[in-house]
């Protein structure tokens, strides 16, 4: 007579072939021992092992206090990032990669005031922050291979003495919590460039011709100042881009 396979697999299979599907994606949460058991009617022993058992099998990752998280196991290392989500602008890119299952590295290149402001083009309109601005220049690497070249601009008469902080917080965290300031709106636009080797610019280290991403953001605060504008590369090797966005949002384009 077949045995029954232990409804412990059972559950970690099911969830598996929803990672697998792409449903969940790396770096997602996945349900908790509590959520298993009022989903599923099990004990918490059961909950538990369904738990241990995808870990064992590298599909997730337990981070103490946190969850548990689905990990990134593609052959070559892509990360995908979604554009159009306010939740995923907040998020923090280390705690990202730290969910699925990489190891984040951060080297701060400059941390200078600007007297003078600064300006950027976005969908073919110009923004400005007047000085004093706080210019932050960082490389952000993960598993010790650089995949973003960060640059970002606060301002200094929205964010006072921002300057002498630890930038140990994501900033759009710092901007809530410490500064008070209600984030209306972000605009981005996302293009496309090629960095050869031995390029001024090129932080990437690359023996050959790489594509890369360019990305020049706005963040809007209280009644629509301009708190931030970024300016970055992201390694077109290892990024992937997906779009999120609401059905009245494409009703506007139409």
């Amino acid at each position: 007579m077949k045995k029954n396979k232990p409804k412990y697999l059972e559950i970690s299979k099911e969830i598996i072939a929803k990672i697998e599907s792409g449903e969940l994606q790396p770096g997602d949460k996945i349900p908790s021992e509590n959520e298993l058991i009022h989903i599923y009617g099990i004990s918490n022993t059961t909950a538990r092992k369904s738990l241990l058992e995808m870990e064992a099998q590298g599909w997730v990752r337990r981070i103490k206090g946190k969850g548990t998280f689905v990990l990134n196991r593609s052959p070559d290392m892509h990360l995908t990032r979604i554009l159009g989500s306010f939740h995923a602008i907040r998020e923090s890119f280390n705690d990202n990669l730290i969910r699925e299952g990489f190891t984040p590295k951060n080297i701060i290149l400059e941390k200078t005031v600007l007297d003078n402001g600064i300006s950027t083009n976005v969908n073919g309109k110009t923004y400005s922050i007047i000085g004093p601005v706080l210019k932050i220049h960082r490389l952000r690497y993960a598993n010790d291979i650089l995949m973003k070249d960060e640059t970002r601009f606060v301002s200094l008469t929205i964010c006072e003495r921002i300057n002498l902080l630890e930038m140990n917080e994501p900033l759009l965290k710092i901007y809530e919590e410490k500064y008070h300031l209600t984030l209306e709106q972000v605009y981005r636009t996302l293009s496309a460039s090629v960095f050869h080797p031995n390029e001024p610019s090129n932080y990437f280290e690359n023996d050959i011709p790489l594509a890369v991403f360019i990305l020049d953001g706005v963040v809007f605060c209280n009644e629509g100042q301009i708190v931030e504008i970024e300016h970055s590369f992201y390694r077109g090797d290892k990024y992937r881009f997906s779009i999120n966005t609401k059905p009245q949002l494409i009703e506007r384009f139409r």
